[in-house]
C-alpha cells in the first residue's frame, strides 16, 4: 500500500512534466482552437459513400425499388449533414493556421457539400470504367462484382477519386485523411493531389505508391509494388522545401508498370503505349511504344540438379 501511493505521488509532477512540455514544444499542440475533422466520422463519411456509389456491394443489403428511394434519400441527408461539419472544421482549422479570420466558413462548408454531392453521379460513370477495365484485364476476375467486393484496388482507387473531388472543391486536410485511411486499409498510397485519367487499374496493389503531382493518363496499369516518386526535393536560399512544383513522374495513356519498378522525378515522361518491366529504376523520359526491362541475371544453381 504504501509503494502504491509513492507511485501515485510521482503522478502531479510528471503531469506538470508534460504541461511544460506543451510551452516548449507547441508547434504539435492543437489547444484552444476550433476543433479538428474527426478521423471516426470521416471513416463514416466514406463508408456511407461507397454505399450510395456501389449500392448492395456495401453496407444496406435487400435494396429493391420498392425501397431504395427511401434509403438513398436518407443517406444523401446523413452525408450532407456529415460532409458540412467536417468541411466546416477542416476549413476553419486552416483559417486559423494561416492567421485569417473566416467570416463565412459555415456558409463555404454548406456549399462545398453539395457540390460535392451533386458530383457523384458523374463519379459512378467513372468509377464504372474502371470496374470494367479491372474486369477486363485481370483473368482471375469472375466478375466485376468480385472487383467491387473484393478487390483492394477498387478501395484505394474510390477512395483517391472522392479526396481528389474534395481538394479540387478547395477542402483542405480531409482529403489526406481519406486518403491515409484507404492507404493503412489496402498498402495503396495515392496522393488526392495526383492526376489519374479514365480507367485506371492496380494489380495486387500492396505498396504502390503515387506522389502527389504525378500524372497518369487513360488506361494505364500498375502493378504491386511501383512506386512513382521524386527524385529530389529542392530547398530555397534558406533551406526550406520548396513546394508546389512537379517532383513526381507523367504516364501517358496506355501505359503499363510491372511489379516493384520505380520511376522517378517530375520531368521524367513515360510515352503512350509503352511497357515498363518489373524492377526497373528509371529516372529519365522515354518515347512513346518504348519497352524497358532489366537485362536479364544469370541464375546459380548449387547443390542441386536442373531439371531437363
Amino acid at each position: 500500500m504504501r509503494e502504491e501511493l509513492r507511485r501515485l505521488g510521482e503522478l502531479p509532477a510528471i503531469t506538470s512534466a508534460i504541461l511544460k512540455t506543451y510551452t516548449e514544444q507547441a508547434g504539435i499542440n492543437h489547444i484552444g482552437v476550433v476543433p479538428l475533422p474527426s478521423k471516426a466520422e470521416a471513416i463514416r463519411l466514406l463508408d456511407l459513400l461507397f454505399e450510395l456509389l456501389y449500392p448492395g456491394y456495401f453496407g444496406e443489403q435487400g435494396l429493391d425499388e420498392s425501397n431504395v428511394s427511401y434509403i438513398v434519400g436518407h443517406k444523401v441527408n446523413e452525408l450532407y449533414d456529415l460532409l458540412t461539419e467536417q468541411i466546416y472544421r477542416a476549413i476553419k482549422h486552416e483559417c486559423r493556421r494561416l492567421g485569417s479570420v473566416c467570416t463565412h466558413c459555415k456558409v463555404r462548408s454548406e456549399d462545398v457539400a453539395v457540390d460535392f454531392l451533386r458530383s457523384l453521379p458523374a463519379l459512378r460513370e467513372l468509377l464504372a470504367e474502371g470496374v470494367q477495365a479491372a474486369y477486363d484485364g485481370d483473368p482471375a476476375a469472375k466478375s466485376t462484382g468480385e472487383v467491387i467486393f473484393s478487390y483492394p484496388a477498387t478501395v484505394a482507387i474510390t477512395t483517391y477519386r472522392l479526396a481528389r473531388q474534395l481538394l479540387g472543391l478547395g477542402v483542405p486536410l480531409l482529403p489526406r485523411i481519406l486518403s491515409e485511411h484507404a492507404h493503412s486499409a489496402t498498402g495503396i498510397d495515392i496522393h488526392p493531389g495526383a492526376e489519374i485519367g479514365r480507367r485506371f487499374f492496380i494489380d495486387h496493389g500492396t505498396g504502390v505508391v503515387i506522389g502527389e503531382t504525378t500524372e497518369i493518363g487513360d488506361d494505364c496499369k500498375l502493378y504491386q509494388g511501383v512506386t512513382l516518386g521524386a527524385m529530389s526535393f529542392p530547398k530555397d536560399a534558406c533551406g526550406q522545401l520548396v513546394r508546389g512544383q512537379k517532383r513526381h513522374p507523367t504516364l501517358e495513356d496506355r501505359v503499363t508498370v510491372y511489379a516493384g519498378a520505380t520511376i522517378l522525378g517530375g520531368d521524367t515522361v513515360i510515352g503512350h503505349d509503352s511497357v515498363i518491366g518489373g524492377n526497373v529504376w528509371l529516372t529519365e523520359s522515354v518515347p512513346p511504344h518504348s519497352k524497358v526491362v532489366i537485362e536479364s541475371p544469370k541464375l546459380v544453381y548449387q547443390n542441386a540438379q536442373r531439371m531437363p
